[in-house]
């Protein structure tokens, strides 16, 4: 989708590529996609699912808790994730990558600084819970935005 104002109306499931660039953005760090698609169900493939945040609780609290996991959780290097990259170790093996995001405004912003991924958990009518890793910090934690905000989406096996 690329207009942003039918963005900013969608209470159905949508994607885009980063500054609707898909050649440029899109084999590296995949679609922003919408609460409302993460919501559908069909993400992810057989066999697999969004997580909730209580799954993401639970690898944060493996990797040493929220003030670290997130440099654990990202690819290390400057490649993809802008300088500094704090403690950036792809230790995990997840190898988090800063698709940045697109706001429910329809603007792409910080492709490079943060990675936005959701959970499935809904927090109310208007909001949803997702996991934010930045350049510039170890750490992990989670936050609410509105559900017509585009952001990462990684799965997980059942």
């Amino acid at each position: 989708m690329t207009d942003d104002q039918e963005w900013n109306q969608l209470t159905t499931p949508g994607y885009s590529w980063y500054d609707n660039d898909k050649s440029s953005y899109g084999e590296t760090y995949g679609g922003l996609y919408n609460w409302y698609a993460v919501e559908s169900g069909k993400l992810c493939p057989e066999g697999w699912h969004v997580p909730s945040d209580a799954e993401w609780v639970i690898l944060i609290n493996h990797l040493g808790g929220e003030e670290v996991a997130g440099g654990k959780l990202k690819e290390g290097g400057t490649e993809h994730w802008l300088n500094p990259n704090t403690k950036g170790s792809n230790e995990s093996g997840f190898r988090a990558l800063p698709g940045g995001y697109h706001n429910s405004t329809g603007s792409y912003n910080l492709i490079g600084e943060v990675g936005r991924f959701w959970t499935s958990t809904n927090n109310d009518h208007q909001t949803a819970l997702y996991w934010f890793l930045g350049n510039q910090s170890a750490a992990a934690y989670t936050a609410e935005n509105v559900k017509s905000s585009g952001f990462s989406v990684r799965c997980v096996m059942d």
